[in-house]
């Protein structure tokens, strides 16, 4: 933190003062009390006094001085705040692995919710865009900062074929570069955009492997926070892929399940690639955790601004508090 006029932090010295003065007139009228003879009697009438309740005004007192103190100074802080033209693409796998209920209810449905969350946490002013990706790429929300159609896109997403991560990955740069336009880069080299990926799987179909479409927002200067959905234990029948075995051995059906794990290693590679964040969501608590928290932070920018306002206003509470609390203790202030 840094001052505009750290002159004025001088002002701070009323605050020991104030202290000062405080107790020198509590030992006056501890003098003035010797002056009642019958000690015993004195003893059977007053109120016995708690002595944190008989310092509690006095200190909220010196605190509220203290902040308005450093008010005056005119504090400036380094604060988030949302990016001009930010936009957001949560880019979602749709594959048939998605039907998995290892994360309840399926995996698709909890990343349903979190993402229809996420879409309630992030700053109106951001614009967000809406990619799905099974054998291939879909954009079904170009982004926007009307939430009523996001969760109308969110809601119509539903478990398809296969995964190409690369290719979704592709068409995500794409959308952010094409909202953003020509906003500069920051000193980060990085522009005011940033892309979450959510994917229970490896990658079975595409043209670009993962970590081509992660070169692709490495060179646009995008981020990409990645998320591992579901647990190593998820398990699928076949005809959750659009095929089975109607016979066997025996003449009885086919009844193996396959199973369907998550590949964070790669996903924790596209966000290394990126500078991004990668997290690993195993419950849909979890999930719904990740993006509540990626959507109060991300497409935001550090800026320095100047913060009086909040001394000034926590001085403002801190003498009310003070003044509540001398009524109620029946101190005075000095």
């Amino acid at each position: 933190m840094t001052f505009t006029s750290p002159w004025f932090l001088l002002a701070l010295l009323i605050v020991p003062a104030t202290l000062a003065l405080a107790l020198w007139l509590d030992r006056r009228r501890a003098r003035y009390a010797v002056a009642f003879t019958n000690l015993d009697l004195l003893a059977s009438v007053a109120a016995p006094r708690r002595s944190w309740r008989r310092w509690a005004p006095l200190a909220l007192f010196l605190l509220a001085l203290a902040a308005a103190s450093t008010a005056l100074a005119r504090p400036k802080a380094t604060v988030s705040v949302p990016a001009n033209r930010a936009t957001v693409v949560l880019l979602v796998d749709v594959s048939g692995s998605m039907r998995a209920a290892d994360v309840k209810p399926t995996r698709l449905g909890a990343a349903q919710k979190a993402m229809a969350s996420f879409a309630d946490s992030v700053p109106r002013g951001v614009k967000v865009g809406l990619v799905s990706f099974s054998t291939g790429p879909n954009l079904l929300v170009i982004p926007t900062t009307d939430r009523t159609l996001l969760h109308e896109g969110i809601d119509l997403l539903s478990p398809e074929a296969g995964t190409a991560i690369g290719d979704g990955l592709a068409l995500a740069v794409q959308t952010v570069k094409s909202s953003v336009g020509d906003a500069p880069r920051g000193k980060d080299g990085k522009i005011p955009g940033a892309i979450v990926l959510l994917s229970d799987g490896a990658q079975t179909r595409g043209d670009l492997t993962p970590l081509q479409g992660a070169d692709l927002a490495r060179t646009a200067g995008i981020r990409v926070f990645t998320v591992a959905l579901g647990t190593d234990n998820g398990t699928l029948d076949p005809g959750a892929f659009g095929f089975g075995f109607p016979g066997g051995a025996g003449g009885q059906g086919f009844s193996r399940r396959f199973p369907v794990r998550p590949d964070p290693v790669t996903l924790a590679a596209i966000a290394r690639d990126t500078d991004g964040k990668t997290y690993r969501a195993q419950s849909a608590s979890k999930v719904r955790e990740i993006y509540k928290q990626l959507g109060a932070s991300i497409a935001h920018k550090a800026s320095r601004r100047e913060v009086s306002s909040w001394f000034a206003g926590t001085a403002a509470l801190l003498l009310l508090l003070s003044l509540g609390s001398a009524r109620l203790t029946g101190e005075r202030l000095p």
